[in-house]
């Protein structure tokens, strides 16, 4: 699966409410077994499943067999690569605007001062 596969994935699972709250409860709670997760929706477990399935396709999931319970932990990752992916460009850009607004300031100061020191000297 190639970067624009992964991050289409990770916007489709978000897309859905009840995954979004579903990662909230992972979130809070990790480790927690399906059967806690399904008892938190007034939806049946088989919908549960599907929900899982497609935020575990994203890599938003990872589960661990724990003898028959099925432990959920949410994986923050794939949302951090898109933050990273938009963001980097532009704190970048921000920084050197930034910087360049420092200088302006300092040189609009200094020249302020030049001007006050001239009009008390004459």
């Amino acid at each position: 699966m190639n970067a624009d596969n992964d991050m289409n994935a990770v916007f489709s699972a978000l897309a859905h409410e009840t995954r979004r709250r579903i990662l909230d409860l992972l979130r809070q709670n990790p480790g927690a077994g399906v059967g806690e997760i399904a008892h938190e929706f007034d939806v049946s477990r088989i919908a549960i499943m599907k929900h899982l399935a497609v935020l575990e396709e994203a890599n938003l999931i990872v589960s661990q067999k724990d003898g028959r319970t099925r432990r959920l932990y949410f994986n923050a990752a794939p949302i951090q690569m898109i933050y990273d992916r938009w963001t980097d460009d532009y704190s970048g850009y921000w920084a050197g605007e930034i910087t360049r607004l420092k200088y302006l300031a300092e040189a609009r100061a200094r020249d302020a001062n030049k001007k006050s020191k001239r009009g008390r000297a004459t």
